[in-house]
C-alpha cells in the first residue's frame, strides 16, 4: 500500500500504517449503567486487539452509550472504534458527536448505515435515516478535511478521525459489491471491517475484483471472523442475521462434531478462516467478532499466531477510578 497521509494517529492507524497485519475485536453490548462491566469485558480484549470496537444500539436494542463507552475506554488507555450509525441520529446530532467523540480523545469512527427498528424489540419508535453510510461518511470527511459543517460554517479546530466503513462480500448480488466499496472509500474510508467471512472462495473473488480496481490500494482491509458455538447456532445465525452465508459445509462439519466438542470444533474453523484470509493479497487484518464470548477472542487470535500485539514497552491499560457510590448506597 503506497504512502498515506496519517489523518488522526490512533494506535488502529499506526498498526496499518506499519504494514503490521492488525486485529480488531468487538465488545459486547451493556445493558448496564456501571462503568466497570466495560472494563470487565475490554480488559479481556486489550492485550489481544489493536482496537476495540464498540456498537451503536446493534440490532436496534438499546444498550449503553456508544459514545460514553468509548470514552471510558480511551481514558484507561484502551483504543476504541466508535460506530456510530445513521438510524437514531440526524446530521445535527451525528457533527456534534463527532466533535465530541474527537474532544474526548476518540480516533477511530465506523460508519454505518444501522439497523432497521423492526429488528429490535421497540419497533414502535420512530427511525431518522437523515444520512445514510456513505453520506455520513462523507460529512465526516467535510469535518475533517475542510474544517466545516455542513452549513458551512467554519470549525475552529476540526476533528482528527480515522473513517471506517463495513462491507459485506458475502450478500447478493455479489458483483455489485466492490462497486459499493468504491463508493465508501470515494467517500472518505480510511479502513473497511466486512461482515462475518464464512466462505473464503467468495471473499477471493471478491478480493480479485478489489485488486484489479486498485481499491486495496487505498483502504485498508479488515475481514469480519467469528466462532460459531454449535451447528445449531450456525444455522440459524445463517437463517436470520441478516447479510450473514454460512456455507452447508461448514454446519454439516459442525454436526458430523460430538455436541460436546462443537465450540471447540468452531474456534478451530476461525482459527482456520484466519490463516486462509492472511494470505489473500489486499487483507490488512481481521475483525474478530464473539458474541459475549470475549475470552475465545483471546484464544482464537493466540491461536492464529497473531500474539503478541503491543510491543513490550508499551504501558499496560488500567482501571480508573470513578468515585462511585458503595454498593447499597
Amino acid at each position: 500500500m503506497g504512502e498515506r497521509p496519517m489523518r488522526a494517529g490512533s494506535r488502529l492507524e499506526r498498526v496499518l500504517c506499519s504494514g503490521r497485519f492488525a486485529v480488531t475485536a468487538e465488545l459486547a453490548p451493556l445493558d448496564t449503567s456501571d462503568p466497570d462491566a466495560v472494563f470487565d469485558r475490554a480488559i479481556v480484549l486489550a492485550e489481544v486487539a489493536d482496537a476495540i470496537n464498540v456498537t451503536d444500539s446493534s440490532g436496534a436494542h438499546v444498550h449503553m452509550s456508544c459514545l460514553a463507552v468509548c470514552s471510558l475506554l480511551t481514558h484507561s488507555d484502551y483504543e476504541p472504534v466508535f460506530q456510530m450509525q445513521c438510524r437514531d441520529r440526524n446530521r445535527i446530532a451525528q457533527q456534534a458527536d463527532l466533535l465530541g467523540a474527537a474532544a474526548l480523545g476518540v480516533k477511530n469512527v465506523l460508519c454505518l448505515t444501522g439497523d432497521g427498528i423492526q429488528a429490535g424489540d421497540q419497533p414502535e419508535a420512530k427511525p431518522v435515516f437523515d444520512l445514510d453510510s456513505i453520506q455520513l461518511l462523507r460529512m465526516a470527511r467535510i469535518l475533517r478535511d475542510e474544517s466545516r459543517f455542513l452549513s458551512g460554517r467554519k470549525i475552529d479546530v476540526p476533528p482528527r478521525l480515522f473513517l471506517g466503513a463495513a462491507s459485506n462480500p458475502f450478500a447478493p448480488p455479489h458483483a455489485w459489491r466492490p462497486a459499493r466499496l468504491a463508493k465508501k472509500v470515494e467517500a472518505g474510508a480510511d479502513f473497511i471491517q466486512t461482515q462475518y467471512c464464512f466462505d473464503v472462495p467468495r471473499l477471493q473473488e471478491f478480493m480479485a475484483r478489489v485488486r484489479d480496481m486498485g481499491l486495496h490500494e487505498q483502504v485498508y482491509i479488515l475481514i469480519g471472523v467469528g466462532p460459531l458455538r454449535s451447528a445449531g447456532a450456525a444455522e440459524w445465525m445463517g437463517n436470520n442475521v441478516p447479510g450473514v452465508y454460512i456455507p452447508s459445509e461448514i454446519i454439516e462439519r459442525l454436526r458430523k462434531t460430538p455436541k460436546a466438542d462443537q465450540r471447540e470444533e468452531g474456534m478451530a474453523i476461525c482459527v482456520e478462516i484466519i490463516q486462509q484470509v492472511r494470505e489473500i493479497e489486499g487483507v490488512h487484518g481481521v475483525h474478530v467478532m464473539a458474541y459475549r464470548q470475549e475470552e475465545m477472542v483471546a484464544e482464537i487470535i493466540h491461536r492464529a499466531g497473531l500474539f503478541p500485539r503491543r510491543a513490550k514497552s508499551t504501558s499496560p491499560v488500567h482501571r480508573p477510578h470513578f468515585g462511585m457510590a458503595e454498593k447499597g448506597e
